[in-house]
């Protein structure tokens, strides 16, 4: 039955165009919707479609208000986006993994159509709040579906390609702008480049149906059965296999857990046995480092900040932003070989270092006027250094960290909300940046320098390592651990233990050892 229903391929072949299908297309929408308005606000048909957010022609009187309104329209995509990623901590387990990310493919295509054929702001304000809204609901609900259908070993690779495709999105429409930006003249220049998004938002919805549900979600709402045969083509094996018996069990035991103390919202804020505020508070501030420490500013504004902030022409600004862009994807391939083979907390304090010392870097370059050319090319220099920090821990593991640490029956909630939070400061940075470049200059930096040398700090102390156990040995990691404080040693000390299979008194003695020895 499954082979017939999943394009008769199972296992790794079924992951693998898993992922060309869907994950693919859905961040390449995240990336491609969230630059694509960065590099279009100066074109010239934009311009006269849009005078009330024209800063190219606008006399200084009038530059500062219109440069707000154009940092709303910017950011206006990420309060759709708020809300998707809200949204999806009821939709994700009321109807399913699957048909969700139905819904958000079909709210990109609608937004995608309705920015393209926009005559006047107010329509491509609304596109680009549905837009936001589809790309929010991918961005919560895609990594969760991912985490949950991929096996232990390899599920940090996987999940971290959300961060690649991300980039390649950025990339992809870097050099589509760059390359209509040559027409100089005539709506082709803005509208082709936000309709070829559709394409993406087209294969999305026409593939999602092809795959097998979660099988956790499927346990979850008491479809065993299903979850059995899902499970077993996602992992290759037939449906009475010991591996996949196994794995069945321990979701089972997982939800058995969680049910005995019910599954509500407010338990977020609590710590109890399971931990969950200290949980939940690792993936806000996962998600608040991720656009503090200044990954959107460059992604999205890189050809306002080369052309204004560093006084370059308008074509060399969109080629070293698309080169800038580039470089970054290709740094992504980084983490995908470091994140299974390092670990989660290795890459995230190598790229909160890195970013940090970038960050300082192009303060100072910037500090001083643009008529220094050594300081214009040393800031062009680390702004392409910090794109090769960035995707090795915050594009991708980061969503990937989150949906590890929480529990089966709160994951969408705990998902969802931590992903809006990551909305939520994207919404702050997006608005708040054409106004800080203009106003103070090479001070904006230092703001994102302080936040990212918090990053190695509170990673190790407080980030226990996820990589190499199942879903269901994190949670007892978690469960078993004496304090929130002690967790990071209590995971270190039983790395390598299979916590589902070792007795729990065994574990729970050795725990209370540990928390007096600290």
């Amino acid at each position: 039955m499954g082979s017939k229903k999943y394009f008769g391929l199972q296992g790794h072949a079924l992951s693998r165009l898993q992922t060309a299908l869907i994950v693919a297309p859905s961040f390449i929408l995240f990336g491609y919707n969230q630059a694509g308005i960065g590099g279009l606000i100066t074109e010239e048909d934009w311009v006269k479609t849009f005078p009330e957010i024209d800063t190219v022609n606008a006399t200084k009187a009038v530059k500062s208000q219109r440069t707000t309104l154009q940092g709303f329209v910017v950011a206006v995509f990420v309060i759709g986006a708020l809300f998707g990623s809200l949204s999806c901590s009821y939709s994700g387990d009321r109807f399913g993994r699957r048909n969700v990310i139905f819904f958000a493919a079909i709210c990109t295509l609608i937004g995608e159509i309705l920015e393209a054929s926009a005559f006047g702001l107010p329509q491509f304000i609304v596109g680009r709040v549905i837009t936001g809204l589809g790309v929010g609901q991918l961005s919560s609900l895609v990594p969760v579906w991912q985490s949950e259908t991929s096996g232990a070993k390899n599920r940090g690779r996987h999940v971290v390609l959300d961060g690649l495709f991300i980039c390649l999105g950025y990339v992809l429409e870097s050099w589509i702008d760059l390359g209509f930006f040559e027409l100089h003249h005539g709506p082709a220049t803005w509208r082709v480049p936000i309709a070829i998004a559709a394409i993406f938002s087209i294969i999305l919805s026409s593939s999602i149906y092809m795959f097998p549900e979660s099988p956790r979600w499927l346990l979850m709402v008491n479809r065993g059965d299903q979850a059995r045969d899902s499970l077993a083509v996602l992992r290759g094996l037939p449906q009475d296999s010991e591996e996949v018996q196994a794995e069945i069990a321990g979701i089972e035991h997982s939800l058995e857990i969680t049910a005995a103390g019910g599954a509500k919202l407010s338990h977020l804020l609590k710590m109890g046995e399971d931990k969950l505020a200290y949980r939940f508070g690792l993936c806000i501030l996962l998600q608040f480092y991720q656009q503090m420490s200044g990954s959107n500013l460059i992604s999205v504004y890189a050809p306002i900040l080369f052309q204004e902030n560093l006084g370059l022409s308008s074509e060399m600004s969109r080629v070293l932003s698309a080169g800038a862009l580039t470089w970054k994807f290709l740094s992504s391939f980084l983490a995908f070989v470091a994140i299974d083979r390092f670990g989660r907390r290795a890459v995230f304090i190598v790229s909160g270092v890195g970013m940090s010392c970038c960050m300082v870097a192009l303060a100072v370059a910037t500090s001083f006027p643009t008529s220094n050319r050594s300081s214009q090319i040393a800031a062009g220099c680390f702004i392409y250094l910090y794109n090769m920090f960035v995707p090795i821990g915050f594009l991708g593991a980061n969503f990937l960290y989150c949906t590890e640490v929480a529990p089966l029956r709160l994951r969408m909630a705990m998902s969802s909300i931590s992903t809006a939070n990551h909305w939520a400061w994207n919404f702050l940075v997006a608005m708040v940046t054409p106004i800080a470049i203009y106003s103070i200059g090479w001070q904006y930096y230092i703001v994102f320098a302080t936040i990212a040398a918090c990053v190695p700090v509170s990673v190790y102390f407080l980030f226990p390592e996820t990589m190499g156990r199942s879903l269901e040995e994190i949670d007892l990691v978690f469960k078993r651990s004496p304090s929130a404080w002690a967790t990071v040693q209590f995971e270190k000390s039983h790395r390598g233990i299979n916590l589902i299979a070792e007795p729990e008194g065994k574990g729970d003695m050795e725990a209370k050892h540990e928390h007096v020895d600290l």
